[in-house]
């Protein structure tokens, strides 16, 4: 999704041809979401980084350990 662009609740970019952001170079695409929506996407982020941070976590424990 591209995000060159716009306040926190808007999709979308300018000269952009990915098609995937609703700017109108490819495919419809919503361009605002609902401030629900938007927690609910921040909140999916916020899991998959504490996701990253325990696989990183465990990489060092294992470099730690050779």
């Amino acid at each position: 999704m591209c995000q060159t662009g716009g306040s926190q609740r808007s999709f979308g970019a300018l000269k952009c041809n990915c098609g995937c952001c609703g700017c109108g170079c490819g495919t419809f695409s919503r361009r605002f979401i609902s401030a629900k929506e938007e927690q609910e996407q921040l909140e999916g982020y916020r899991d998959q980084l504490k996701k990253e941070l325990a696989g990183v976590e465990d990489c060092i424990k294992e470099l730690k350990g050779k």
